[in-house]
């Protein structure tokens, strides 16, 4: 299984959602920004090695609570990357774990959509506000053109309870709300995810029910 998890709009918490839903998954997360990575980078060949030709992503993974797949940071690494790598690159991956977690680029640059091709399903992340919520629908019908089925949409850093029945019918698929939490905002940086930080926190309970409409 191979989930998109995307956003029509940068800074609504994609990657914290990523790397969290591949913790809940048990999961490989691969950090497909070529140009903003944000997933920890360690050492050793990335994702830009891989799409250059360089290397073989099972040599990029990065072990710890979640394996990570990173990506470079370099404009000259971004520009060396062959997109067309990308789909046997990450179906190499899930043949050795099974489940593959992409962080893709946020709005409907090529670059995002490339990745959204290459997935099975998808999950859409937005913030409450109204403009990002106008984002996610058009990144919903990018998903929409491309066969990437949506499985559902996270709510991010929610302070009031959201209008979830409207979202859910903008987007036809159900909403999961994660609250604004500090444990998620730090999950990545300090490489704990909040299921195991805060296994019985709101966040933690709406991000195991996204997982669950995953399909195994």
């Amino acid at each position: 299984m191979i989930l998109a998890v995307a956003g029509g709009k940068g800074g609504v918490g994609k990657t914290t959602l990523a790397y969290n839903v591949a913790a809940a998954l048990d999961a490989v997360v691969v950090d497909t920004d070529l140009g903003m990575a944000d997933l920890p980078r360690g050492r050793g060949p990335d994702l830009h090695d891989v799409l250059a030709g360089r290397a073989d992503p099972i040599e990029t993974l990065r072990s710890g609570p979640v394996e990570i797949v990173p990506c470079g940071r370099t404009l000259a690494g971004a520009r060396a990357c062959d997109l067309t790598r990308l789909e046997s690159a990450i179906e190499r991956l899930e043949r050795e774990h099974g489940t593959v977690v992409l962080d893709c680029p946020a709005g409907r640059r090529s670059d995002a959509g490339v990745p959204l091709a290459v997935a099975d399903a998808s999950v859409l992340v937005a913030s409450p506000r109204a403009f990002a919520l106008a984002d996610a629908v058009r990144t919903r019908e990018l998903a929409r053109e491309l066969d990437s089925g949506l499985v559902g949409c996270v709510v991010n850093r929610v302070v009031e309870e959201p209008p979830t029945e409207t979202i859910a019918d903008a987007l036809g698929a159900p909403v999961a709300v994660v609250p604004a939490d500090p444990r998620v905002g730090r999950s990545v940086e300090d490489e704990r995810p909040v299921i195991d930080a805060a296994p019985e926190s709101d966040a933690a309970v709406a991000i195991r029910d996204v997982t669950r409409r995953v399909p195994r």
